[in-house]
């Protein structure tokens, strides 16, 4: 049985580790500051590492689900992290949403370290994971992949192999960045809705009826009209870091990204604000407080 190591325990990434546990595989988990879902996990059958170093020399596979690339980079590095552990052959994956670039310098350390990285960034909700129905955006080393294949197969409906590394990361940011913008502009077409006398389920009706008309418009029309902020059960902090992401990553590459700018000021906007820990969809009262001054 393949040993897998999995740090980063947070809604999604203990839905991954219920599902792998379901699925029988032996899993080690890294602690953190929130017991809840480490102990659920070890109550289920897993086994808890010390250090990320540690838990590295004990599993085939290391699978990482964090919210930065600075976390991860951290469990990755220095005389505890991961790298220091590895085993020859051994596979990292990074399901986070990351930094190309950090990706990149994060495969070239492993790489000397004997082992493969790869960068699977996850589409759909933890309720998603808990039945192995995620979207996974797999890219690196195609020897690699193969080899965890079966293991992702586990964990995703829809799993890709996307190229080289850092594939998953770029497309992962893209794919954000023109949710985050879509959403954004759902939002404020709700609250322009308000301030012009229109009803926002006429508007909706009429949007919803023609090419407009998306996934992204149903889940902020959740909240907006329906009064649902789950529908997009993803917070305004996170969706903040992520456009801020794809900003740099153009950065990176030497372009300035025109459309990203209004969807990160107004992200940043209401995270300076207290608003980081609500919901997407939650930005229509954002703006409609905006709107009335």
């Amino acid at each position: 049985m393949t040993k897998i190591g999995f740090i980063g325990l947070g809604l999604m990434g203990a839905a991954m580790v219920q599902r792998l546990q379901d699925k029988g595989h032996a899993v080690t988990v890294l602690g953190n500051k929130t017991r809840t879902r480490i102990d659920k996990a070890i109550a289920n059958g897993a086994s808890e590492a010390k250090t990320a170093r540690d838990l590295a020399a004990d599993s085939d596979i290391v699978m990482l689900c964090m919210g930065t690339s600075d976390q991860v980079e951290s469990r990755m590095q220095g005389e505890d992290g991961v790298i220091a552990g590895l085993k020859p052959g051994a596979v990292v994956i990074d399901f986070g949403t990351s930094l190309p670039a950090s990706t990149l310098a994060m495969g070239d350390k492993v790489a000397a370290a004997g082992g493969a990285y790869l960068d699977a960034p996850l589409g759909r909700t933890p309720a998603h994971a808990l039945e192995g129905k995620l979207n996974i955006m797999g890219a690196g080393d195609k020897a690699a992949y193969d080899k965890v294949k079966p293991v992702l197969d586990d964990l995703g409906e829809n799993v890709f192999h996307l190229g080289k590394l850092g594939s998953g990361h770029t497309i992962k940011l893209i794919n954000n960045f023109f949710g985050m913008t879509v959403a954004n502009a759902m939002a404020e077409a709700f609250v322009m809705a308000d301030t012009m006398g229109v009803p926002r389920q006429s508007l909706y009706d009429v949007m919803s009826a023609g090419p407009l008309h998306s996934g992204m418009m149903d889940f902020v029309k959740g909240y907006a009209v329906d009064g649902d902020p789950e529908k997009l059960a993803f917070m305004i902090a996170n969706a903040n870091k992520d456009v801020g992401y794809y900003a740099k990553m153009a950065e990176d590459a030497g372009v300035d990204s025109i459309m990203s700018t209004s969807a990160r000021t107004a992200l940043s906007r209401a995270v300076d604000e207290g608003w980081g820990d609500r919901l997407v969809s939650e930005m229509v009262d954002f703006y409609s407080e905006k709107f009335k001054g």
